[in-house]
């Protein structure tokens, strides 16, 4: 079959492309913006890109067009292929069709940590020999790419809460019908869809209707809007993970920074993981994944030892580098809670050096400034700040950068950036990028500008 993808790049739709690729199909896609990591992932296996949105660059041949969610009404290649009357689907409906009927299905979900998450339990099973198929919003190291079929009986799928497609505004994982389904955490995000919590609260309820009796929810007992969802009906067995407290999954913390710990089950020690991953976040997105993994019978005693060798997403605080002394992190963090707990995590492992972050707001709500009031308290940890503030921002960042706990400078553009970080950065320093998009390549601009 000729399939043609729009909005290829992004990290759902990429893995989408590499499946069908997989499977037989021949390949095509179009993106507004193509950037590593997923453009290199589609390069290496062959798939022809289009820069932009021209009709021109579907091939009237084309059996079916998979369209992304970032795209409306509007945009000319949808108008084309509604006009041609091509035959279209989702991207989650797709995966559902021609990926998931056979297999069992375990899908993360939350609102942070999905990626992460999804990465680990797709290694957990790797290492108990299940050789899973798996569908990744991001690129984990220890598999190289976002997506695979595999042979085993298992997949794994981020299951993302944001909506479908523009025929479709449901939530992406209500197609899934996973067995297992991980709730990680219930916050405020996606301000362009949802006018406030309830509603997505709502789209939770909906993905928990469709676990089946005999499958499992693995929950954050933690989340008081998790529990608030499951109030509105669960029919399936529950098993809650905290750091302490009286869920089934719990922690016995051993390294203040989250790269040791004990796994306890019903207050039994199963294990101790040492890994290279930082912050109480991610110890939570292990006890998820570890308590999915255990649902479809997986012995932890057995992986448990192999999560030391866990290499986590690119992009999640990824270390690209070290010149003159200054550490340069590419980091994914874009919502308030996420960068609270990546600066905590690595506040911990680096002790009283200084942590300096270039943040750009790039999200839908952080454009919108939906997140705006929460920026200056979750940058507490940094010691000092530069602030993307483009001309198109419709909110202005002054009271952010007034409000910081440490050092606060906005700029317009990125070059500015960069020379900004030249001229404050010194040897000894963190420096972490933050931007849920390619920041115009600042992360490596930056460390190149350093080495030379």
């Amino acid at each position: 079959m000729k399939l043609h993808i729009l909005g290829i790049a992004g990290t759902f739709m990429g893995g989408v492309a590499a499946l069908a690729r997989e499977l037989g199909h021949d390949v095509a896609g179009s993106d507004q913006n193509i950037y590593p990591p997923m453009s290199t992932q589609l390069e290496a296996l062959g798939i022809a890109l289009s820069q932009g949105y021209a009709p021109e660059s579907i091939a009237a041949d084309t059996d079916c067009v998979v369209v992304g969610n970032a795209l409306s009404r509007g945009n000319a290649a949808v108008e084309h292929v509604l006009d041609a009357q091509m035959n279209y689907t989702s991207g989650a409906e797709w995966l559902r069709e021609n990926v998931l009927p056979g297999r069992t299905t375990l899908a993360v979900a939350g609102t942070h940590g999905k990626t992460t998450t999804t990465s680990i339990l797709a290694w957990i099973l790797e290492a108990a020999g299940r050789d899973p198929g798996f569908l990744v919003g991001g690129v984990p190291e220890n598999f190289g790419v976002s997506a695979r079929l595999g042979s085993g009986k298992e997949f794994v799928v981020e299951a993302d809460e944001y909506d479908t497609a523009f025929f479709d505004k449901r939530s992406k994982f209500v197609h899934y019908r996973p067995r297992v389904a991980i709730l990680n955490n219930l916050e405020y995000d996606h301000a362009d869809i949802f006018p406030d919590i309830a509603a997505i609260q709502r789209q939770f309820h909906h993905l928990v209707r469709t676990v089946p009796r005999n499958g499992r929810l693995i929950v954050n007992g933690e989340d008081a809007r998790i529990a608030e969802v499951l109030a509105m009906g669960c029919w399936t067995p529950v098993e809650r993970f905290e750091l302490q407290g009286d869920a089934e999954w719990t922690t016995r913390p051993i390294a203040d920074d989250g790269s040791e710990f004990a796994v306890l089950y019903h207050g039994v020690e199963v294990g101790v993981v040492r890994w290279n991953l930082l912050g109480r976040h991610n110890v939570m997105n292990a006890l998820a994944a570890l308590a999915a993994a255990h649902a479809v019978g997986v012995d932890l005693a057995q992986v448990i030892p192999k999560l030391s060798d866990f290499r986590s997403v690119k992009r999640r605080l990824e270390v690209l580098g070290n010149a003159r002394g200054i550490t340069v992190y590419d980091d994914f963090a874009h919502h308030p809670t996420a960068i609270r707990t990546t600066l905590a995590g690595l506040r911990a492992r680096v002790g009283s050096a200084r942590i300096v972050v270039a943040m750009e707001p790039r999200s839908n709500s952080m454009r919108l400034g939906a997140h705006a009031a929460e920026l200056a308290p979750s940058l507490a940890g940094a010691d000092a700040v530069v602030f993307l503030q483009r001309a198109e921002l419709p909110w202005d960042a002054s009271a952010v950068i007034s409000a910081l706990r440490g050092e606060g400078t906005a700029v317009a553009d990125v070059d500015a950036l960069i020379a900004r970080l030249a001229t404050t950065t010194h040897d000894g320093d963190h420096v972490v990028f933050m931007s849920n998009g390619g920041f115009e390549g600042a992360p490596r601009r930056f460390l190149a500008a350093l080495q030379s």
